[in-house]
């Protein structure tokens, strides 16, 4: 056998250990670590910061970074990164949540699919209690959240009532911290 295709026949067995210990990762569940969590917390911060910074931070390389965020990316832990907006600065000026009550519960994917036509509904929760689904809702003003109420969501057949609730400020918005 040449030494070429020896070499060859070692890449592809090396290949193929990573790409087993990929599938292997993929099967187990992920622990995240102490730099994970620190990672995790940074980014929660500025999504922004290079990887440089974040391995000066943690004393760490940035292909460290890269590697902890990748797997955490495969793992389903750190699912894209978002653009946060302030909708006052937008002219949404009101922000109100409404709880729905279905007519049955097995109408919920039909009302689901309703509301998620409806630009203003920015949140959907299933739900326990009083409501079997809670919307949060950014709209313009007063007069566009009762068009929206009676012209579109009261409208959906499956709705048997709402309750809105309007939020006058909202002094506490963070994400989780580990």
């Amino acid at each position: 056998m040449s030494d070429n295709s020896l070499k060859c026949k070692a890449i592809i067995m090396v290949n193929q250990r990573i790409d087993n210990s990929v599938n292997e990762s993929n099967n187990k569940s992920f622990k995240i670590d102490d730099l994970d969590k620190d990672i995790i917390n940074a980014l929660v911060v500025d999504a922004r910061v290079s990887y440089a910074e974040l391995g000066k931070k943690f004393k760490v390389s940035p292909a460290t970074i890269h590697v902890r965020v990748e797997k955490m990316k495969s793992a389903g832990i750190i699912t894209g990164t978002r653009l946060s907006i302030e909708p006052k600065k937008l002219g949404y000026g009101v922000c109100c949540f409404i709880g729905i009550t279905l007519n049955s519960a097995g109408d919920y994917s039909e009302v689901l699919d309703s509301l998620n036509e409806i630009e203003e509904v920015v949140e959907a929760y299933y739900t326990t209690g009083a409501y079997s689904i809670f919307i949060k809702i950014l709209c313009h003003s007063i007069d566009d959240l009762h068009w929206l109420l009676v012209g579109k969501i009261q409208s959906i057949k499956k709705i048997r009532a709402t309750e809105t609730l309007i939020s006058l400020q909202n002094p506490i918005h963070r994400s989780i911290s580990l």
